[in-house]
């Protein structure tokens, strides 16, 4: 290993738990080190590495510093790579965050095959409901599930998503079906977590708001998906969460003509389409081969998604079709 750069030192140092060791991996003197990984701190005016006689540990700003070289190192070997053999390939950490239920249901059944396919690459997947800042929380890419509106970020729509009414047979049975939104809004229970109230769906009269009202308040979708299971009430999802469940007739469509808005997409968002890393380039290629146009969640599902026609050319949400999958 030549020309070793003293952040490229402080990292295999790191790493090997001690500075003999990291001189024996990289051909070194312990104290050629030492005085490399002292240059370092002087340079950047701080400590890094709280040194005893056996083994060394991480300062805080240590550790931050640390997490961030070795993404640096990871970046500059896959362009050294790209180079030398033509083609970028995916290496390094993949650092990526997606809703909690779409990631556990959707995402992470899949990653043995995405990691077998490949070996260079790591994943880092961070699931929550809450929307991250990519650049500022050190992510390489999200994936989201809203209708975006233009900002700085590249958004690659990867399948379309539909949401539609539902409840359980057990509920229909003591409250009856909504006859009309009105009917909905008035005389039945409407499930939705804090930060989808109110329900907006798109129908024969265009948007109309819902306010939801319920005996069970949640910041989770997942509390909501359990209570709408249990016969609590009435909820808005998506066909991705409860697919299996209408299939099987454990919940019934209900009001087929109202939707959430068509515009609402899954959505792989990144920094820059300039500067797009091999590694963030194949795993959203993974995922919009794996969804499409036509996801897998929505097999069987066709009659009950395709809507009766509004005007003799017109359907409330047709189908996504390539011709307008948006970049």
């Amino acid at each position: 290993m030549s020309n070793l750069t003293d952040m490229e030192i402080f990292a295999r140092v790191v790493s090997a738990g001690s500075m003999s060791a990291a001189g024996r991996e990289m051909n070194l003197s312990p104290a050629v080190v030492s005085k490399r990984i002292r240059r370092l701190e002087d340079k950047l005016g701080t400590r890094l590495l709280q040194r005893t006689t056996r083994q060394i540990a991480l300062t805080e700003s240590g550790q931050g510093f640390y997490e961030r070289v070795i993404a640096i190192i990871a970046s500059v070997e896959e362009a050294e790579a790209f180079v030398a053999r033509g083609s970028a390939q995916a290496r390094g950490v993949l650092k990526v965050a997606a809703p909690t239920s779409f990631g556990r249901l959707h995402i992470a059944p899949y990653l043995g095959k995405f990691l077998a396919d490949n070996p260079d690459l790591s994943v880092n997947l961070d699931l929550e409901d809450s929307f991250v800042d990519i650049v500022g929380d050190g992510y390489d890419m999200a994936i989201r599930i809203a209708e975006l509106s233009d900002s700085s970020l590249v958004a690659r729509r990867l399948a379309p998503v539909h949401r539609i009414l539902c409840a359980s047979p057990d509920y229909l049975a003591r409250h009856g079906e909504p006859t009309s939104i009105t009917d909905l809004a008035d005389n039945h229970v409407c499930l939705a977590a804090a930060n989808q109230d109110p329900w907006r769906l798109v129908g024969p009269n265009g948007l109309e708001n819902v306010r939801t009202l319920a005996p069970v308040r949640t910041n989770s979708s997942e509390v909501v998906r359990e209570c709408l299971l249990a016969g609590v009430g009435v909820a808005l999802r998506s066909t991705w969460d409860v697919g299996p469940e209408l299939r099987d007739g454990k919940l019934k469509i209900l009001l087929p003509q109202y939707r959430a808005s068509k515009d609402v997409g899954l959505h792989a968002v990144y920094p820059s389409r300039r500067f797009l890393p091999a590694k963030v380039r194949v795993f959203i290629d993974f995922l919009a081969q794996l969804y499409g146009p036509h996801p897998y969640w929505d097999a069987g599902l066709d009659d009950w998604l395709t809507l009766p026609d509004q005007t003799p050319s017109e359907k409330l949400d047709r189908p996504l079709t390539q011709s307008n999958v948006r970049p």
